[in-house]
């Protein structure tokens, strides 16, 4: 993360490219969900036919759970071990951040039970042992597609193999680097994949549709509406009131002041976007360099609470939709297994669902032919989730920089006022790396994270 500090002339354009080719997908995705619909409703027993093409692209997500996992919870300890020794700002942010993202994972469950969220469409639960009614060719091509591997025993080995390289000191640092590659290698592999999202998208959707009727798209518009509204009120109640009642600062005022960001991070579905900014502007406000070199990119990795509301909720809306409710004990399980795995869902596009998928495999594997309906919805809930994360870690370098007292109040209050606008042209390839990167900002960042952008919704 720490070469995405600075950004020259040439990487911006690079950059920009890269974003519209994000836009593309974006656009085919809407494109097939929409379609998909129309064939569903107009043609539903062809449409029924298509659900191959979501299982197919439910089969390469799953391929790729395990070593998502397991990379990212072993890149994950190691960096927790060095933000931890960065001092009292590294642990006050490491205990703040799996605090807060807990209670967005409970709230997500909360708002699920409230609202029951995909409930009555009865779809037909997942049987990995079952062979569907298809012709041979649509068998012999899913029969491609890799098995998954377990998720709680890749889970356990990933824990135990990242804790062992942390006592290993230096002589484990090759291994962390090689695994670092590995899982540039890994979500490369995702993003190719997600470039099928359109088609999966569309016989899911197609499939869905064509056996239960409208009510399908009334569900997911009920999802979609409920997730932006917790959202919205986690900002503005919880994090607004935290805020104000710590540093005494208005979450309304932060938001004005980090207006140009939102608009970035909306366009893009991406608070990676943003994280150079966010460093910038954070420092302008009166933060001290150290608490936002550790604070940002460590929360970009540990504090995902739009992340964490989605996967709840997303988990409880298949669940409902499948015609399996989840009760209390399978809840709480889901909540502690996510709050570990939401640690790796701020790869890149893809991650959060195959986080979402990881979920429903170790505890529910009947719940995941229900994912290919998350699949249709996923990008059009990725703004908010983005836009939460990014909230989330603005709000969080206030608080921490407030405890630690690393923060100029004075300053808060002209900026915030307008008296001090933030000054673009100090968005320069050198700003943001006075401090020692070492020492702070890569402290908090996962050995080989890929330098991509990423949606914090991922």
């Amino acid at each position: 993360m720490a070469s995405q500090r600075g950004e020259s002339a040439a990487p911006v354009k690079a950059a920009r490219k890269g974003l519209d080719k994000s836009h593309y997908l974006y656009m085919a995705v809407i494109a097939a969900v929409v379609l998909g619909a129309v064939v569903g409703l107009l043609f539903p027993e062809f449409a029924k036919n298509l659900k191959p093409l979501g299982d197919g692209f439910i089969k390469l997500i799953k391929m790729m759970i395990g070593p998502i996992i397991f990379c990212t919870i072993v890149l994950g300890i190691g960096s927790i071990a060095k933000a931890a020794t960065v001092g009292k700002v590294g642990g006050l942010a490491l205990g703040y951040f799996v605090v807060m993202s807990t209670f967005a994972l409970a709230i997500g469950l909360v708002v699920g039970n409230l609202i029951h969220p995909g409930e009555g469409l009865n779809l037909t639960p997942y049987d990995p042992n079952k062979k569907a009614a298809t012709d041979s060719t649509v068998d012999f091509l899913l029969g491609i597609i890799p098995g998954d591997i377990p998720v709680l025993p890749t889970l356990l080995a990933a824990i135990l193999v990242g804790f062992a390289l942390q006592k290993m000191g230096p002589q484990g640092t090759p291994i962390l680097r090689a695994i670092g590659h590995g899982q540039a290698v890994v979500f490369r592999i995702l993003i190719m994949i997600m470039w099928l999202a359109p088609v999966g998208a569309f016989g899911a959707i197609a499939a869905v549709v064509g056996a239960t009727g409208f009510q399908a798209i009334v569900s997911m518009f009920t999802l979609m509406i409920a997730f932006y509204i917790t959202c919205a009120l986690f900002i503005v109640v919880i994090l607004g009131g935290l805020l104000q009642v710590v540093a005494g600062v208005s979450i309304f005022k932060l938001m004005r002041y980090l207006a140009r960001e939102y608009l970035l991070i909306f366009s893009t579905s991406s608070s990676e976007a943003a994280l150079p900014r966010l460093i910038a502007k954070m420092e302008h406000l009166g933060v001290s360099k150290p608490v936002v070199g550790v604070t940002v990119p460590t929360g970009y990795s540990f504090n995902l609470d739009g992340t964490a509301i989605y996967l709840t909720m997303a988990s409880l809306f298949v669940a409902n939709a499948m015609g399996m409710p989840m009760d209390l004990g399978a809840q709480i399980s889901l909540l502690i297994f996510m709050i570990i795995a939401s640690k790796g869902a701020a790869g890149v596009t893809g991650a959060g669902l195959a986080t979402l998928a990881a979920g429903l495999q170790a505890h529910a594997p009947q719940l995941l032919g229900g994912v290919g309906m998350i699949v249709g919805i996923d990008r059009f809930m990725s703004e908010a989730r983005a836009l939460t994360n990014f909230t989330g870690n603005a709000v969080a370098t206030v608080l921490i920089g407030t405890w630690v007292k690393e923060i100029d109040g004075d300053q808060v209050e002209r900026v915030l006022s307008g008296a001090e606008p933030f000054d673009e042209l100090t968005m320069n390839p050198h700003h943001g790396m006075g401090y020692d990167a070492d020492d702070a900002g890569t402290a908090a960042a996962q050995p080989g994270q890929p330098a991509h952008p990423q949606p914090a919704g991922a």
